[in-house]
């Protein structure tokens, strides 16, 4: 058994060195024929959106607006003042994030500190997350609505000034929570709210007729608004679930070292276990304060789950991984319910971890 488990290590391990980016493969073939065509004849010139099928969750496979709307160019540069480098808040694979305040019922700017406040993403031509992404993001977040779903509120399509402008979350992400400097430390009760919400949107995805994979899972997708409330983000990288008698999705590669489920890296069979794995490496992120990869850190240590793993089953070797920041804020039970917890959802056998349904009802329970 400890051979197999070495030799799965050692593949694992061959294809995360080959992908030693923090995006791994992000460049992916959409299965419809009418957006291949239409993504190939693309030249920077606009594409109404209303003439691209991405064969992804309604039964029709176009994409449904509801209540995401576009809004003009124009509007978007006065609501971020020209894009002024000091609104900044944020950057990421597909861009900087801005913000910005609109009229939201009007959809026109407004000045700074009224109307609503909004993030607005501008895409940046120099940094491999593209259209594919922004179409999709648009596609899912149309349709699916949810307390823990980040909402988009429009979008604007001139040339490949490619925005998308969401609701303002504003204590940021996760991530800035628990790894920048200059952040508070979050307490214990707030890490299980967050990972309370968490669990709830991806069970809401799962759970779906058509099921969600967000395949993109990491603390840095995990927005919290003023009352730390979880809303999870980023669906650039989601894809539909296996259908009928299918047991996964073949796919290429995609999603963050680190966070990325062993099985998929190695076969791109992409499963809702694939997110189960990502939502196990953000629970220990919150139990240990560690990043899931820290090159910093001598190698053994490198890569959290490793580190972590021999000290999850045990109560006493438990307060070893433990966010020292912590101490006195949680009971021994407590932390062991999260660790087992964790373990379970990092299982290098995707039919041993649990649905996210059970993970919910487990963090709820605590």
């Amino acid at each position: 058994m400890s051979r197999v488990y070495d030799n799965w290590e050692r593949l694992v391990e061959a294809v995360m060195k080959r992908e030693d980016l923090r995006q791994l493969a992000l460049c992916e073939s959409f299965s419809s024929s009418s957006f291949s065509s239409s993504f190939e004849d693309f030249s920077g010139s606009r594409i109404s959106i209303d003439t691209i099928d991405l064969g992804a969750p309604s039964s029709t496979g176009s994409i449904s607006y509801r209540d995401v709307q576009c809004i003009e160019f124009e509007e978007i540069k006065k609501a971020t003042e020209n894009f002024q480098h000091d609104l900044i808040i944020g950057e990421g694979g597909f861009g900087p994030v801005y913000k910005g305040w609109i009229d939201e019922h009007t959809l026109t700017a407004s000045k700074p500190g009224s109307g609503t406040a909004v993030a607005v993403k501008k895409w940046n031509p120099d940094v491999v997350q593209g259209y594919q992404e922004w179409m999709k993001e648009i596609y899912y977040l149309s349709q699916l609505h949810h307390p823990n779903l980040v909402r988009l509120i429009g979008y604007n399509d001139r040339a490949e000034n490619w925005i998308l402008v969401y609701e303002f979350m504003p204590k940021g992400s996760l991530d800035n929570h628990l790894f920048r400097r200059g952040h508070q430390s979050l307490p214990w009760e707030t890490r299980i709210k967050v990972a309370i919400g968490a669990a709830r949107a991806l069970s809401f995805l799962h759970d779906r007729e058509v099921q969600v994979i967000h395949r993109g899972f990491k603390s840095g997708d995990i927005l919290l608004d003023g009352q730390f409330n979880a809303k999870l983000s980023d669906f650039g990288l989601a894809k539909d679930g296996p259908t009928g008698d299918m047991t996964h999705v073949s796919t290429r590669v995609m999603g963050t070292f680190g966070y990325a489920a062993p099985e998929y890296m190695a076969t791109g069979h992409l499963t809702a276990k694939c997110d189960v794995y990502g939502f196990g490496v953000v629970l220990l992120e919150l139990l240990s304060g560690r990043r899931a990869v820290d090159k910093n850190r001598p190698r053994k240590e490198q890569r959290l789950v490793d580190w972590a793993k021999p000290y999850l089953g045990d109560k006493r070797k438990l307060l070893r991984i433990m966010d020292t920041t912590l101490e006195g804020q949680y009971t021994r039970e407590a932390a062991y319910s999260v660790a087992t917890l964790a373990f379970r959802c990092v299982n290098l056998q995707p039919k041993r971890r649990p649905r996210m349904a059970e993970v919910l009802i487990a963090l709820e329970r605590l």
